[in-house]
């Protein structure tokens, strides 16, 4: 199979799943309304109970539900993996002259665009809201990076989780787990706030560097150590799920 064929069998998969995708009135919902009510809930509801004003509530606020919005996108993509796999989608595409590879990594691609789609709209409501972010050209694109590496990474876990669970059901469990990390985080409040046992956990897994390495780059002052740590984690994270991934849809599909 060449690499013309590969690229092209990849984009009509993940076409065809975007097209699913962006038909479900539910999955706009959850991908991009539900992280602008959340901003909305934080800023003008509990934002009230924070010592920060509100500017800079909003500038602080604003990585967290980033990272909300991508966490929503990505949980649908365990669902949807799961769907083809237990309805025998996979199955067919087997059977016709495709790259292989191209099955997941149309999943993949389309669900880096369409959280794309969803981040770019959750940052627009968020400069109405009053987001001033001071990140220069090249902060900007750091962040973005950042933000793609995210997607990246944490889609490949999606993905083996759908493969491995026995029902959508099953596979929707990956939500829970991907919302709880970020909830124990410095995503939506400082971890100083935290009790010590609760405040360990927290700085020492993903979502913290990742929160914090997004809001120092978009506020300018870039904190290159949690940068580095947050890079470190998302390409162990992206790497063994990848390689989890590939195992066990190898042996699913036999």
């Amino acid at each position: 199979m060449s690499k013309e064929h590969l690229i092209s069998d990849t984009m009509t998969m993940s076409t065809r799943v975007m097209k699913h995708s962006l038909r479900s009135v539910d999955t706009i919902i959850t991908t991009i309304l539900t992280p602008i009510m959340l901003m909305l809930a934080f800023v003008y509801i509990f934002g009230s109970a924070m010592t920060m004003d509100k500017a800079e509530y909003v500038n602080f606020i604003v990585p967290g539900v980033l990272l909300m919005c991508i966490g929503m996108g990505i949980s649908y993509t365990a669902v949807r993996v799961n769907m083809d796999m237990t309805r025998g989608i996979f199955d067919r595409f087997h059977s016709m002259p495709i790259a292989k590879s191209s099955i997941l990594g149309g999943h993949v691609i389309s669900t880096l665009l369409l959280n794309l789609l969803s981040v770019a709209a959750v940052i627009l409501i968020s400069f109405l809201m009053g987001f001033r972010p001071h990140a220069n050209f090249v902060e900007w694109l750091l962040a973005i990076g950042m933000i793609l590496i995210t997607i990246f990474a944490f889609t490949w876990m999606a993905v083996a989780f759908g493969l491995m669970a026995k029902s959508y059901e099953g596979a929707s469990v990956f939500s829970y787990l991907l919302m709880g990390l970020m909830f124990v985080s410095s995503a939506f409040v400082p971890t100083n706030n935290m009790g010590s046992k609760l405040r360990a956990f927290a700085e020492n897994q993903p979502m913290t560097p990742l929160a914090e390495s997004v809001r120092s780059l978009l506020a300018g002052q870039p904190n290159y150590g949690d940068l580095l740590t947050a890079v470190i984690w998302l390409v162990g994270i992206g790497i063994l799920f990848y390689l989890i991934s590939m195992k066990v849809y190898k042996k699913r599909m036999k």
